[in-house]
């Protein structure tokens, strides 16, 4: 494998983290829905541990935490205009719009934080020794975690969007009620919301 770009993966995976809890500390001030508040706020609560973890991996390989490189500034940069776009809507648009663009910001940032967790996995199946394990322990801990944030919250932001479109939604969301934490349970989630509404 190639250490540099493994490093790499890994400081940019604590910085999609990072910017992931602003990201929901600022979806929260969006939101209208209670049950997406509440999920928002469990998903807030498990980005911020898993800072901590993935901070714990990044120590494992013997890294600093706070090293800068030039793809980590650019995750940051996105991370950063994904909040600055949300407050875009909250101070000009209506509190509906602000919540379309809180799910869709999440959204997007969660495609990010999957993409490295999927990466991650394939790194910690040829990985031996210390970090090894650590990214075996924190894959375990997290996957599943970050395949939920990404599916329910693009079910929600969908459905929200339909709402707004005055047509007939699914709220909560199909992924959220099957609790779908893989992309066919999401599709088949998504193939069975006209039953539901």
């Amino acid at each position: 494998m190639n250490d540099e770009q493994v490093h790499e993966l890994l400081l940019q995976a604590l910085e999609t983290e990072l910017g992931g809890v602003q990201v929901y500390e600022t979806a929260l001030r969006c939101v209208k829905n209670d049950d997406l508040r509440k999920e928002f706020q469990e998903y807030h609560q498990q980005t911020t541990k898993h800072v901590e973890i993935v901070t714990g991996v990044v120590k494992a390989f013997g890294l600093d935490p706070n090293q800068q490189t030039p793809g980590r500034a650019v995750v940051h940069h996105i991370g950063a205009s994904l909040v600055k776009a949300m407050e875009m809507a909250l101070s000009e648009g209506p509190p509906e719009a602000a919540e379309l663009v809180a799910c869709e910001c999440v959204a997007l940032a969660e495609t990010k934080d999957h993409l490295n967790w999927e990466l991650i996995g394939e790194v910690a199946k040829r990985t031996t020794g210390d970090p090894g394990k650590a990214l075996k322990e924190a894959y375990k801990e997290v996957e599943d975690q970050e395949d939920e944030h990404l599916y329910h919250t693009t079910g929600w932001g969908r459905e929200l969007w339909i709402e707004s479109l005055g047509m007939p939604s699914v709220l909560p969301p199909p992924e959220e009620q099957k609790d779908v934490k893989t992309a066919i349970g999401a599709a088949r989630a998504k193939q069975v919301r006209s039953d539901m509404t």
